[in-house]
Parts: C-alpha cells; structure tokens; sequence
C-alpha cells in the first residue's frame, strides 16, 4: 500500500523468504528487516513469494503493542477503524485467518475455547461471535498487524474496511473508500511507472500465491502511531550532530493475500522501529547504515519529499556516515 520501496521486479517468484525469527531472537536482535541493504531499489513494488506459515509474524513486545491498540481502538476509534457497509462477511473471513494462524502458529499465546480466544500475555479474552463489534476491530485486539480489506470494484480495488492503528504517515479517514490509484497518488512514480502494474498484480493473485514486502522510512521518535499527511512536517530534532541517538528507522513489513471465501485482498502491515544507536549492536550494521546513506542520497527532490527528508537529508546522511566510519 503506500509507500513502494523494495525491488525492481515487481514479482520474483525465485526469492526466498527467509527463516523466521523466535521470538527471543527477535527481541535480542535489531532490524528484523533490512530493505536498505543495497539488495532493493528505493520506490518500486517488490514482492516475494509468502510462506503462509509466517504470514503473522512474533512480536516479542505483544502484550504493549495490544494495550496500545486497544486505547487506539477505544479512544481514537474514528481514526484507526472503519468499514463499509455489507463487509461484514469479509471482514469475518478475515477474522478467522488470523485466529486460525495465531492458535496454530503461537499456541503458548493464545488459548481458543469454542468461539472464545484469550490472549496469555495480556489475559484479555475476545467472543468471536460479538456482533456488536466489527470483526476486524476484534482481530486488531489480537495481532500487532494492522488489516485493511480491499474488494473489486468498477473503479478497481477500493479499501473498504479497516483497522489501522499504526500508520505510517497517511490517515485512514482520508483515504477510506479510495482505489488502489487514489491510495497510492501521493507515491513518487506511481501514476507513470506503478499503476498498470499494481492494478494486474491485484487482478491476478492467486489465493495459494500470497506475497509480502518491506519498505524503510526514518523519523524523529519511535512512535507506532503516525496518521500525519505526508505533507506535514515531521518533528524533529534541534542539533543534527547529535541525531544518531534521536532518529529512527521504521521499516513496514506488509503482506497481501487473497481470501478464499470472498475473494477480497487482504493486506497487513506490521511496523518495525530501531534507533540509529542500533546500527552499532548490529554484526552488518556499519555496512547497512553505509547503504541506507546511499539509497537516501539517492533519492531525487520528490522521493524526499514523500519520505520527509527534504530539510533533513544531509544531517541524517551526516550520522550514517558517521556510523559506517565507525565513529
């Protein structure tokens, strides 16, 4: 969804998806994902073949991000949940992939007893059959993933049902309702270069070919929750020399699938954030933050722009060097 930033290509069926992490392996290592390591070009589609068995990935911090959700969903419920009118029944084939992986995947956290799921790390339980509440405002209580479902439309894919409670820099009360081509407008190259191809892989996905992608951006704080436009400013820091400490990559790991059911797509998006400092506890990270310094000096004045780096690239390339010198 917004934001393309991972490999030319935008289908190699040849590359791998890689081993999935325990979830001790990733709380002790850094960057989960690492789509500025040279092997990717900055705004382009990317999609790799999915192993449906590592659809949802670990999150070591579980118990946290669902508090922060479930205040997002209480509190903040027009802004990260909503839906259209008759997708119910999409929404609840949605919700019973994710229950059917989670129970599977991750048996010492959550606990189904008929129609009821308990999340462990937080006690919390859920009645899958609560009609009073939207069947994906029930999954965003279970996952760290947000789902948006898009349906086929005579405009193409439209986004019609949502939960988004960590966007990165776009709202959701925007954008609800829109076309993959409106979804996407603001994204540097999309209309020349991504649109047609977008749109057929949409149109040709098959339900046993699910795909996934990743793409980076860097902010000033490790906030999950951004709805900002991509036009607003971000905060940042006073001193670029001491912004190794201060600035952040966040990298969004998505998926897409088709349901069976339904045939709608649905689309997860899970965030990952390290500090700079991290690059340091990293065995590559010099190497990788030599990279990431590369594609962002890369990127033309647009590409900036979108990415919110127009003002702050040089300080932000200064610390990458920095780093990669081992400073």
């Amino acid at each position: 969804m917004p934001g393309p930033s991972s490999r030319t290509k935008p289908m190699n069926l040849a590359t791998p998806t890689p081993a999935f992490p325990s979830a001790a392996d990733a709380e002790a290592a850094p960057f989960a994902h690492t789509p500025f390591d040279g092997s990717r070009k900055a705004f382009s589609i990317g999609l790799a073949p999915l192993d449906l068995a590592e659809w949802i990935e670990p999150d070591p911090k579980l118990a946290a991000r669902l508090a922060e959700r479930e205040v997002l969903i209480r509190d903040k419920r027009g802004v990260v949940l909503r839906e259209e009118p008759g997708t119910r029944a999409s929404q609840r084939e949605a919700l019973e992939l994710v229950v059917a992986h989670i129970t599977e995947r991750y048996p010492d956290l959550y606990r189904l007893e008929g129609r009821r799921i308990t999340v462990l790390p937080t006690g919390r339980s859920f009645d899958l059959d609560d009609e009073s509440e939207p069947p994906l405002a029930i999954a965003g209580h279970l996952v760290s993933d947000d789902l948006l479902i898009l349906t086929k439309s005579e405009e193409g894919y439209r986004l019609v049902a949502a939960v988004l409670c960590f966007p990165s820099a776009w709202s959701l009360a925007d954008r609800f309702g829109q076309s993959l081509d409106g979804l996407h407008e603001a994204v540097p190259g999309y209309q020349s270069k991504l649109a047609k191809v977008m749109n057929r892989i949409f149109e040709n996905l098959k339900v046993d070919q699910p795909v996934w992608r990743v793409n980076w951006s860097i902010y000033p704080d490790d906030e999950l929750h951004h709805p900002e436009s991509k036009e607003r400013p971000r905060d940042w820091f006073e001193d670029p020399a001491n912004l190794a400490p201060e600035a952040f990559v966040r990298v969004e790991r998505q998926t897409l699938r088709r349901m069976p059911e339904s045939g709608d797509m649905l689309f997860t998006v899970r965030i990952h954030v390290d500090p700079f400092t991290a690059f340091r506890r990293h065995p590559e990270g010099r190497a990788l933050a030599a990279s990431l310094r590369e594609q962002i000096l890369g990127l033309d004045a647009e590409q900036l722009a979108y990415k919110a780096l127009t003002e702050h690239r040089d300080a932000v390339a200064g610390a990458l060097e920095r780093i990669a010198g081992g400073d």
